[in-house]
């Protein structure tokens, strides 16, 4: 079995092989993985090509070969940045009703927490920033924990290999601020809002999409302003 950063690793290369024909260098590994020396890389490195899952070419620089992938990966997929969210099923369209008391018989419905729905947010191309309110929505407490939250409604497929497909709802937790590898809601110029990974580029902050088709966009740190973080979804079928 793989440790996460193992796993991570793995599918770091793999998927750059097979867009850029080259794997990525060290340096770019220890970015991708948010760690703080390439030692760490190496070490990775070395566990993977014991455990048989990568080969080191000889006499070839940053020559490395992936031989297989874990099992429970599906060919296609790039897990490595795949965001696995608590997912709702079927309640997408239930509105609370604040004015009944709750059902003695129902623990669901009396604990959910009503937050509120700000509009639409854009999953590929970015459409016009967050609007207000537009109606509510109950989710259990549980899935949000502490923090001011709000919910958005999905329009595109560009966050799709993270699990995040044209119509679902998202859950935001509200920050200003980002881990890289996060997932978050990026108000560019203050116009237009999208939701897609959160990586840094030197100075310059990547906006990353879960979809090959999508390609990354960069921005200048003054450009984009963080404002959630994504912790939940709810899908109607």
């Amino acid at each position: 079995m793989l440790t996460r950063k193992q796993h991570e690793l793995l599918l770091f290369i793999h998927e750059r092989l097979k867009e850029a024909g080259i794997p990525p260098s060290f340096d770019e590994m220890k970015e991708a993985l948010d760690l703080a020396s390439k030692s760490g890389i190496h070490r990775l490195i070395t566990a993977l090509e014991e455990r048989g899952f990568i080969r080191r070419l000889p006499n070839r620089a940053r020559a490395l070969e992936v031989i297989r992938l874990p099992e429970s990966i599906a060919p296609g997929l790039n897990p490595a940045r795949r965001f696995s969210p608590s997912v709702i099923e079927g309640s997408l369209g239930r509105r609370p009703e604040p004015s009944r008391a709750p059902s003695a018989s129902n623990d669901d419905d009396a604990s959910a927490i009503a937050i509120p729905v700000m509009g639409r947010i854009a999953a590929g191309v970015p459409i016009d920033a967050i609007q207000h309110k537009t109606r509510s929505i109950s989710v259990p407490p549980d899935m949000i924990g502490g923090g001011e939250h709000y919910a958005l409604e999905i329009k595109g497929d560009s966050m799709i290999e993270a699990g995040i497909f044209d119509g679902d709802t998202v859950i935001i937790k509200s920050a200003n601020t980002a881990n890289p590898g996060e997932i978050v809601v990026a108000l560019v110029d203050d116009e237009e809002a999208t939701l897609k990974r959160f990586r840094r580029k030197g100075a310059s902050i990547a906006l990353e999409a879960a979809n090959p088709a999508y390609e990354t966009r960069i921005f200048g740190p003054d450009r984009v302003k963080v404002q959630g973080k994504l912790v939940g979804l709810i899908r109607r079928y």
